[in-house]
C-alpha cells in the first residue's frame, strides 16, 4: 500500500459510535422495510392473492435481519456473557449473514474456542474477504496457532477480487479521505480490533486474489 498524508483525523469515540451506529442502521433497514412491505401486503383487501408471496418476503426478511443482529453482537458490540466462542460457532455467524451471495465461503477455523477480541477479528475479516468477491469466486477463512498467538487468514479469490479505496484506507489504520464512510468503517473496525488487541492486520492485493491476514495474541 502507498502512504498518503491525511486530509481528516480519526475519529474519536463518539464519532466513531455515530458511524458503526449508521452502518447498522443502513445494514438493517432493508429487511426492516421489506418485513413491512409484507405485512402491508397481508392487510390490503386488494392484495390477497399475493398472501403467499407476501409471507414469504416476511420469512426471509426475518431470517436476513435475525442474521444480521446476531452477527452485529459479536463484530460490534459485547455479544453474550460468554468469554469465549467456538469456531462452529463464528461460522454460523458468518455463513448466515453471506449466504445466498455470489462468492463461496470455505470456513477452514480450527477447532477450539476464541477470545471475544479474537472472535471480533474472525468475523470481521471473515465478511470482508467475501466482500472482496463482489462478482464471484472463493472466499477461504483459516486459522492456525502460531507462537503464543493466533493467525486469522482470508483469501479472496475471483475473477474481480478487489478492495475499494475506502476499505484500503481502513484496513491500513489511516482517515477517510474521500468515498464513502460506510465502505470505511467495518475495515477500520477490523484494523482497530486487531491494534487495541495488540495484534496486527497484514493486507495485500494482486489481480484476482486479495488477502486478509491478522495476528492476535492469546
Amino acid at each position: 500500500m502507498t502512504d498518503f498524508a491525511p486530509t481528516s483525523a480519526l475519529p474519536d469515540g463518539q464519532a466513531l459510535a455515530t458511524l458503526v451506529a449508521g452502518k447498522l442502521c443502513h445494514d438493517f433497514i432493508s429487511p426492516a422495510g421489506a418485513i413491512s412491505s409484507g405485512l402491508d401486503l397481508l392487510k390490503d383487501p386488494s392484495a390477497q392473492d399475493m398472501r403467499d408471496d407476501a409471507m414469504g418476503l416476511i420469512e426471509a426478511s426475518a431470517k436476513k435481519m435475525i442474521a444480521l443482529v446476531s452477527f452485529a453482537r459479536v463484530a460490534f458490540g459485547a455479544a453474550t456473557s460468554a468469554e469465549r466462542f467456538s469456531g462452529a460457532e463464528l461460522g454460523e455467524l458468518v455463513s448466515g449473514l453471506t449466504e445466498g451471495g455470489r462468492a463461496t465461503l470455505q470456513w477452514a477455523v480450527t477447532e477450539g474456542t476464541y477470545s471475544k477480541p479474537q472472535s471480533r477479528a474472525l468475523v470481521n475479516l471473515a465478511y470482508l474477504t467475501v466482500a472482496a468477491l463482489p462478482s464471484g469466486g472463493v472466499a477461504t477463512v483459516r486459522t492456525r496457532a502460531e507462537g503464543d498467538g493466533l493467525v486469522i487468514e482470508g483469501i479472496a479469490e475471483g475473477a474481480r477480487a478487489r478492495l475499494k479505496a475506502e476499505a484500503v484506507s481502513g484496513l491500513a489504520g489511516r482517515p477517510l479521505s474521500e468515498g464513502l464512510p460506510g465502505q470505511w468503517i467495518q475495515p477500520y473496525w477490523l484494523w482497530l480490533t486487531a491494534h487495541d488487541a495488540g495484534g496486527t492486520l497484514d493486507v495485500s492485493a494482486e489481480e484476482g486474489r486479495v488477502a486478509l491476514i491478522a495476528r492476535m495474541p492469546n
